[in-house]
């Protein structure tokens, strides 16, 4: 089967990017393992609402038209939205359909699948960055009858086993879940590294609002000071609550959560945990207290309508334990929300560096010119940790992907006409 473009992974960057190549009338197919928004339908825990505000979850000609502009979508609330976007688009879907190998071909790159081969001149990567939890080497040490679990597999407190539970991560996931659990009634410690410390709401209006308004969202890649470090970041402490409630260490603490320091190795039944807890979130407050500073200067700056400056009390710290008996403290279950990674054991190109990560330039695969990937942290702005990304994202790697095929369009030979065929269009003998 021949087309102009694959695109694989049917999720919101995905279904974007076949918008986009609908509008510049690019032929093109997109590969989906399962349904639309498979991962979402899938691998999430059952209370996850998005971090950020309904009225910024856009996509390319759509925007948001319900009845909670300030609400945050649920997991499930946004596969339905996908799967109508996917229908109001008419995006060409193949489901239920496994990628087994890219590689080079004739013009271009061959995508194997369990359901046939397509012959194409670009390829979309829109697979998402979360394809496989990060479980830090120490898991490999636990000892027996502790249970492991990750955010991928994790669904509800009744799921787990009865006891106490230990959350590795404090990003916007383990502080999350480690409060949910901890509300079912088991008791909870909190493994602590770095993290992004930040209020859900700040004068009166959404974070997300504020990073909006100021163009903080859109920093570009290329304009960041150490981008590589931007995209491995966090993502920030954050939940999507009706009362838009703050969510920290501070809270959590005042739940009765035990808060820890970053896990550092498990010595038979003892997990050890690093010493510099103070450090790390003395560095998280600062960071924040930047950001604020920021906002409110654009604030003063455009004479914004919003409420008066405020501050939020600096993270106590407890004096934390640095070491902490499995057994003895009745923890049955370690849950790892250490974060995610993408993976391609289908991409045979030589795109991937030693972490097996593809190496790009604002979503331009180096190396194979005609591939793309979308949806990744701080992919092309800020913005494109979000769904928001998206409508942005997919327009300039449209754009990209277009001035790609003008390219090679323009750089083929033309092919002579045999001699033979000419003469007899002349009626020669």
């Amino acid at each position: 089967m021949r087309t102009t473009a694959v695109v694989i992974g049917a999720g919101h960057s995905g279904l974007a990017v076949s918008r986009r190549l609908t509008e510049r009338s690019i032929d093109h197919v997109v590969i989906e393992r399962g349904e639309v928004a498979h991962s979402w339908r899938t691998e999430r825990w059952d209370s996850l609402r998005l971090l950020t505000p309904n009225w910024l979850t856009n996509l390319p000609g759509l925007r948001y038209r319900g009845a909670q502009p300030d609400g945050y979508m649920r997991a499930a609330e946004l596969a339905t939205h996908l799967g109508e976007y996917a229908g109001t688009i008419d995006a060409p879907v193949h489901s239920r359909t496994t990628v087994e190998q890219v590689r080079a071909g004739p013009g271009g790159y061959e995508v194997v699948t369990d359901r046939g081969r397509w012959q194409c001149a670009a390829v979309v990567i829109a697979s998402g960055p979360c394809n496989t939890a990060q479980v830090p080497p120490a898991a490999a040490s636990l000892p027996p009858g502790v249970a492991v679990r990750t955010a991928l597999d994790y669904r509800s407190p009744e799921g787990l086993d009865d006891g106490g539970v230990l959350v590795v991560g404090a990003s916007a996931t383990g502080v999350q879940l480690a409060e949910e659990i901890h509300r079912s009634g088991r008791p909870v410690t909190l493994a602590v590294g770095e993290h992004v410390r930040m209020p859900r709401t700040y004068r009166g209006r959404d974070i997300f609002w504020w990073t909006d308004a100021t163009a903080v969202l859109d920093e570009r890649y290329d304009e960041l000071d150490d981008v590589v470090r931007a995209r491995r970041l966090p993502s920030p402490q954050l939940i999507g609550t009706s009362d838009r409630r703050s969510i920290d260490i501070n809270h959590l603490a005042g739940e009765s959560i035990t808060i820890v320091g970053r896990l550092g190795r498990i010595t038979g039944d003892v997990a050890q945990f690093s010493g510099s807890l103070t450090n790390t979130c003395a560095l998280a407050d600062l960071k924040m207290n930047r950001l604020l500073d920021r906002l409110d200067a654009w604030a003063q700056r455009t004479d914004a309508d919003v409420d008066p400056p405020e501050r939020f009390q600096p993270t106590h710290v407890p004096k934390s334990l640095l070491e902490v008996d499995l057994r003895r403290s009745g923890i049955s279950t370690v849950l790892f929300a250490t974060g995610f990674r993408p993976d391609y054991p289908w991409l045979d190109l030589p795109v991937l560096d030693r972490r097996s990560r593809i190496v790009h330039d604002g979503g331009v695969i180096t190396g194979a010119p005609g591939c793309y990937v979308v949806g990744l942290n701080v992919l092309r702005r800020r913005r494109s940790s979000y769904i928001s990304g998206a409508e942005r994202d997919s327009a300039d790697i449209a754009r990209l992907l277009h001035h790609h095929l003008d390219g090679a369009s323009r750089s083929t030979p033309r092919t002579r006409r045999p001699t033979t065929r000419c003469t007899q269009r002349a009626g020669l003998p």
